[in-house]
């Protein structure tokens, strides 16, 4: 049977970005969650709201750019994967379910700067396509106003104490 797994979302995100590194690889990492505005008519025919917060994390580069550019609020368009976490604490099986940014642009300027669009662009050389260690690792590469992850071999580690909750 076949399987695909994407995410596309546009929303805002929740908090002020928190940068951290890897320990083995140095690899930037940062995550944050979006929240997701709905609205709607419920049955008696009022316009109800509905936010749904949604946990991305962001690898290598796309994680500097958006420590660098974004804060609590920003919109963001995000496509990705969605990846699940299994772990055991106090003898409790948890789990949570995220998405892995493969590619992100903002909709939205620098705080200060003009509010037009702007979006986080690939590195360029000499007016080439980006260098390959940005390869979008589906194949698709990188398209203008677009940024994805470098190919990462291993999965961060994280231990008991970087979690949430």
């Amino acid at each position: 049977m076949a399987s695909y797994n994407r995410v596309i979302l546009i929303g805002n995100l929740t908090r002020d970005i928190e940068i951290r590194h890897t320990t083995n690889t140095k690899l930037a990492v940062c995550q944050n969650a979006i929240a997701v505005n709905d609205r709607r008519k419920n049955a008696a025919g009022e316009w109800v709201d509905e936010t749904t917060f949604v946990d991305v994390t962001f690898f290598g580069r796309m994680a500097e750019l958006v420590g660098e550019y974004l804060s609590k609020g920003s919109p963001i368009f995000v496509e990705g994967r969605l990846k699940q976490d299994t772990w055991e604490k106090d003898g409790q099986k948890r789990s949570k379910l995220y998405v892995i940014a493969d590619r992100m642009q903002f909709l939205s300027g620098k705080e200060g700067a003009p509010q037009r669009a702007k979006s986080a662009s690939a590195p360029q050389v000499s007016g080439q396509a980006a260098p390959s260690r940005f390869a979008d690792p589906n194949g698709y590469g990188a398209g203008p106003g677009e940024v994805s992850h470098p190919e990462i071999h291993e999965e961060p580690v994280y231990n008991d104490e970087e979690m949430p909750f």
